[in-house]
């Protein structure tokens, strides 16, 4: 039973890129944050004791462990001992019954439905900006929810763990990488249900020779949307549904953008890039990978499930 005044956290896998992001943006927060010796980060009986003493569990696992470590805390109660909430960064649950989608301005009551769930699954960095643009465009019917939507994206090389980026910080690493070519990154489940799309996208993830940063891209043919759609249309959507958030905005287009402008922010921001004469248009998010992508959308959701303020997106 946590016997601290302020609510108590335990990273399962703190010492990871996300962990550790995590870790240090913690220290806005008025939490206790509670950590097992370094030799015994890996026994089970040190973690579950950590588990069942903390309000918090907070995962930053690959997908297999995750699950293992959800199926400890389950078993926390099934044993008749105190469980924690979990707020997991994996693949695992994102889209598992009984999971909250943790993306607080998805839709009106998300945010109310992270404060009262158990069990929240943090999203992936590429989804939070291809659910970011979408999910209000085809909620107010813009884009129909069969459109073939093709997605382009880079991101720093922070994103892609400890091998990728030593790699690129001791080696130089490529200038430019395609990657998933298969056509199965594991981010698509998300970010088609969450987008509200019928049809599976077509997804090209990339990687630069950059640290840390983001670029989501999604082209539309405006023909092929609802009849006598602008880029008026989609731009003024974007900014009704997020007017008033602290952290995604809704700009002007612009004629260039650099990947790595918000990196150290817990910011997005998105664009409608539009040729009427050509009837085409470019939906852009541009956020960084490792703030509202990873650690920064965790800490907006830690504040939401403990009942604390949360801090602004920098």
């Amino acid at each position: 039973m946590n016997t601290y005044a302020r609510p108590s956290v335990f990273i399962d896998g703190e010492a990871g890129t996300t962990g550790l992001g995590i870790r240090a943006r913690l220290e806005a927060l008025p939490v206790d944050v509670r950590s097992i010796d370094a030799a015994r980060r890996k026994d089970p009986d040190a973690r579950r004791d950590m588990m069942s003493a903390v309000d918090l569990v907070v995962l930053c696992l690959p997908d297999a462990a995750a699950r293992d470590a959800v199926a400890m805390v389950d078993g926390l109660v099934t044993a008749g001992h105190r469980a924690p909430r979990v707020l997991d960064a994996s693949t695992a649950f994102r889209t598992a019954p009984g999971w909250v989608y943790g993306f607080p301005e998805m839709q009106a009551q998300q945010a109310q439905a992270i404060r009262t769930a158990t069990h929240v699954a943090n999203p992936g960095c590429y989804p939070t900006g291809i659910i970011g643009l979408l999910h209000p465009l085809v909620a107010a019917g813009l884009v129909p929810a069969d459109y073939p939507v093709t997605v382009n994206a880079v991101s720093g090389y922070s994103g892609g763990g400890r091998t990728m980026i030593e790699a690129h910080e001791r080696d130089g690493g490529p200038a430019f990488e395609l990657y998933g070519l298969s056509l199965q990154h594991k981010h698509l489940p998300e970010a088609q249900i969450y987008s509200g799309l019928s049809r599976v996208p077509v997804f090209v993830p990339s990687v630069g020779h950059f640290a840390q940063g983001m670029i989501v891209s999604i082209p539309l043919h405006l023909d092929l949307l609802g009849h006598g759609v602008r880029g008026a249309d989609l731009h003024a959507a974007l900014v009704a549904h997020y007017r008033g958030s602290d952290r995604i905005s809704v700009p002007d287009a612009c004629t260039s953008l650099c990947a790595d402008t918000l990196a150290g922010t817990d910011r997005m921001e998105l664009r409608v890039h539009v040729n009427e004469e050509q009837r085409q248009a470019v939906l852009t998010a541009r956020l960084d990978n490792l703030g509202k992508g990873a650690s920064g959308a965790a800490i907006q959701n830690i504040a939401l499930m403990l009942g604390l303020e949360s801090p602004s997106g920098m």
